[in-house]
């Protein structure tokens, strides 16, 4: 598949989610008894954690937290172009995000790419979009189609070549591949309290466009391609 890929029809990008609410004792009453249950789940692997103590990994998913950013870039054959959408209200950000999609990456050749963004990053966007009424882009819609259909890469499943077992971290494939570790400040575990505590949402903007550029970089190295320089990365 790679051998056939045009690099610039491809869009890359990564999210950074936080949870829903700065505390779990801010949660409303219904969410709070829905997140107690979620805990009872995830205590069997911390029995010792109480459900306010979990909280903090509620970023993670859909259901109980939110997208403060996505940052996204492509590659017009010279330059690398970085875009982030970003802010308090999610509902904006997601919709200039499906705005941007249904103009520039709606044709059936265009194609999206995140580490592990089949099981994080692509079906976290729908599930917020669809919560907050946005009509899903076609891209990000999987309903009835083949799976030859859904336009999307996964740079952590290409890595997996059909073993379904293996997790490889992004930040250990940039190791692997001698690609500048874009962990050299924050990591993902760390956004929730930059966003609710620090109130830094740069600081995580930046963060999250050092994610996607890495990503490019990692495509690149599977293709056999040169890494892109410094000098022809734009940020807009």
């Amino acid at each position: 598949m790679l051998n056939n890929l045009n690099i610039t029809d491809v869009l890359f990008l990564d999210i950074e989610t936080v949870p829903a609410v700065a505390k779990f004792d801010e949660l409303s009453g219904r969410f709070r008894k829905l997140w107690e249950k979620k805990a009872e789940n995830l205590r069997r692997h911390d029995p010792e954690l109480t459900s306010d103590q979990l909280y903090e990994r509620a970023g993670i998913y859909a259901e109980f937290g939110k997208i403060v950013c996505i940052s996204c870039g492509f590659t017009n054959g010279v330059e690398f172009r970085i875009k982030s959408f970003y802010g308090d209200d999610e509902r904006i950000l997601l919709q200039e995000f499906a705005d941007m999609l249904n103009k520039h990456f709606s044709e059936r050749h265009h194609l999206l790419c995140a580490h592990n963004g089949k099981e994080f990053d692509f079906p976290y966007i729908a599930r917020r979009m669809l919560v907050n009424s946005i009509e899903l882009p076609d891209i990000l819609d999987m309903g009835g189609k083949k799976p030859w259909e859904i336009r999307h890469l996964d740079t952590m499943e290409l890595w997996k070549f059909g073993d379904y077992k293996h997790y490889t971290s992004l930040d250990l494939l940039t190791a692997i591949f001698d690609i500048p570790t874009p962990k050299d400040d924050i990591d993902g575990s760390q956004v929730g309290h930059v966003y609710w505590e620090e109130k830094d949402l740069e600081r995580i903007v930046t963060y999250c466009q050092k994610d996607t550029l890495t990503v490019a970089q990692l495509l690149r190295r599977y293709m056999g391609m040169p890494l892109i320089k410094d000098e022809h990365v734009v940020i807009t």
